[in-house]
């Protein structure tokens, strides 16, 4: 990763920045209802509050220069899915395209693969968000497949498609 760019756990200095990068219709339009909009201080506030409280956490802040400009977080399966997780994430408009959420889902799959006994990583973003299709393609995810109609959000159907890292495949990996 850059190295101005790392992953860490939220403090209660990040909200004002979370604030005003959340506060986004570009980025909730492609996140899943819990996210809210207009995403306040107080959204903010609430958010990261929980995650401070909580003993240990899988969502970090993606912070560049010290300043939080967007989230990513694993959530582990369940049951048949145990050694599977997914990753969910978001980054502030004005750094789109600069690379910062491939290298932040390079370093979080490969700290995953290399704690925990997972085999599989996988997102879901909507069929119709390139930007977040081409990042896990430059982080060295592969396209599985697209789920028809998977998605209901602001009153329209949207597909969502399927990526996912394999610990084997990723492992033995030298573009990564």
């Amino acid at each position: 990763m850059d190295l101005n760019l790392e992953l860490r756990p939220f403090t209660m200095d990040d909200i004002p920045s979370i604030a005003k990068y959340a506060n986004n219709e570009n980025i909730e339009k492609w996140l899943r209802d819990g996210f809210p909009s207009p995403y306040t201080l107080k959204d903010a506030e609430s958010f990261i509050g929980k995650l401070v409280d909580m003993e240990s956490t899988n969502v970090f802040a993606i912070s560049l220069d010290g300043e939080a400009i967007g989230s990513i977080g694993v959530f582990f399966q369940e049951n048949v899915y145990k050694r599977s997780a997914e990753i969910g994430y978001w980054l502030g408009e004005p750094f789109w395209g600069r690379g910062i959420m491939a290298s932040s889902i390079k370093f979080l799959t490969k700290y995953l693969f290399s704690s925990y006994d997972l085999v599989r990583i996988f997102s879901e973003p909507f069929s119709d968000n390139i930007g977040s299709r081409r990042t896990l393609e430059k982080a060295g995810y592969k396209y599985e497949g697209t789920k028809r109609l998977a998605v209901y959000k602001h009153g329209a159907f949207h597909d969502s498609c399927l990526y996912a890292a394999l610990k084997d495949e990723w492992i033995t990996r030298d573009d990564l």
